[in-house]
């Protein structure tokens, strides 16, 4: 590590390059944790630490920030933190900013103009791992239940929260993962989700929600054969009731997977995957979850089960697997459906980052992927991406907690609008 002499480098170095370094167990909370990187600070030769100075309070608590028994709390836990930092050998220089905790997010575009979130796969893994782990740490949870579909999404979370457990020196055995196969469930994707937790050396437990559905439509008055939104919602919210009683069995916390090019376009079914208690792909667009997922299974897993399995998982048609199958093959193509998530990306960071308008954004996705889509192609998209970035806020407006790596991040606290705002005000 390099001397931390500057709020720069702490903001750089600190969290994303030391703290995935640090002996596993090592520290319990936002404070400990930061006692660990003064004493790396010390090992390296540094003189100074630059501290947030909200390192104790957590995320952003908006109006708490005044009131004289949050004030009186932070004081009491500052000067602790300070009295630690004083028994360190060779204690460095402590100053606090006015900043918040953790590096700002990643706001430049990547190298390529197709794909401006992409370019960062290691950054943006370490940002989640240190997202999930941080929130473990706070609320002292050793346990977390994930649903394993054998899909992108939730390949990534399993692996971001597999490496949180590991930083945190907490047992594997408490990452928790169920696959719960339905009426579209390929061997495919199936096979993909044991291998993929086997080679990870996690338990995965089967629990078919096929019985469960017919008797909740049974219960309501649908017909199975009757394949419409609500047969398949009815399917997404069977598999999330799963596993917010299986976490309260075990005393945890649902680990949620969704991303965020599904939570911009609202492809998700309210109260179903669109809910959870930690959204760890909150801040992570579908084109990211594809190269993340490739850097982890050519990096950090090359070789192994895990990572055969990772890579037919990237190769595999994003679905939601919903309606029957096809002898056996996938029957429901999502980008057939909704449109290219390359494109609907791009159009997220040109829209929020850039605050760009349609016709704007038109020109430059014309230029950008003009070997691979035509201009009445790229169109239709771009309408169908501000009709459902619009029609779908509700969703948003009441979504779990996520991780932020992005300066595009579409939780309530850093974009909100009215769920019945029109998108035609931005065409």
């Amino acid at each position: 590590m390099k001397n931390v002499q500057s709020q720069s480098e702490v903001v750089s170095s600190s969290l994303f390059d030391v703290a995935l370094k640090i002996r596993p167990g090592a520290f319990a909370g936002n404070a400990a944790l930061l006692l660990d990187l003064v004493k790396a600070t010390v090992r390296a030769g540094g003189a100074e630490v630059v501290v947030p100075a909200d390192f104790i309070r957590g995320g952003d608590c908006g109006s708490l920030n005044d009131h004289p028994a949050f004030q009186a709390a932070f004081a009491a836990a500052q000067e602790k933190f300070l009295k630690a930092v004083a028994k360190v050998k060779r204690a460095p220089k402590v100053t606090f900013t006015s900043g918040g905790w953790g590096p700002s997010p990643i706001a430049g575009a990547g190298p390529d103009p197709r794909f401006p979130f992409g370019g960062r796969p290691g950054e943006v893994f370490s940002r989640q791992v240190m997202g999930l782990a941080r929130r473990l740490a706070a609320i002292g949870c050793r346990d977390a239940v994930i649903g394993l579909s054998g899909g992108l999404d939730s390949a990534l979370a399993l692996l971001v929260t597999v490496s949180a457990f590991d930083l945190l020196g907490l047992d594997r055995k408490g990452v928790h993962v169920y696959t719960m196969p339905g009426f579209g469930t390929t061997r495919r994707t199936r096979g993909n989700a044991e291998d993929l937790a086997e080679g990870l050396g996690l338990k995965l437990e089967t629990i078919d929600i096929t019985a469960a559905c017919r008797q909740h439509f049974k219960d309501i008055g649908h017909s199975e054969r009757v394949h419409d939104v609500t047969y398949e919602n009815a399917q997404a919210r069977e598999r999330t009731q799963i596993l917010m009683d299986k976490a309260n069995q075990v005393d945890g916390i649902v680990v949620g997977t969704g991303d965020m090019s599904e939570i911009a376009l609202g492809w998700c079914t309210y109260n179903g995957d669109h809910m959870s208690m930690f959204g760890v792909n909150a801040g992570v667009p579908k084109t990211v979850v594809r190269e993340v997922c490739r850097w982890w299974a050519e990096g950090k897993g090359a070789g192994g089960l895990a990572a055969k399995a990772l890579l037919d998982i990237i190769a595999t048609p994003v679905s939601p697997e919903l309606l029957p199958a096809r002898r056996g093959k996938i029957a429901q193509k999502t980008e057939d459906k909704v449109g290219p998530y390359e494109l609907h990306d791009f159009f997220l960071w040109h829209f929020v980052a850039e605050q760009a308008g349609r016709a704007e954004i038109l020109k430059a996705a014309k230029k950008a992927f003009k070997k691979q889509y035509g201009a009445a192609v790229i169109g239709k998209w771009l309408d169908m991406f501000f009709r459902r970035f619009f029609s779908q806020a509700f969703k948003r407006n009441c979504a779990p907690d996520g991780v932020p790596v992005f300066s595009v991040y579409l939780a309530p606290s850093a974009w909100h609008v009215p769920s019945d705002i029109s998108g035609m005000c931005f065409r």
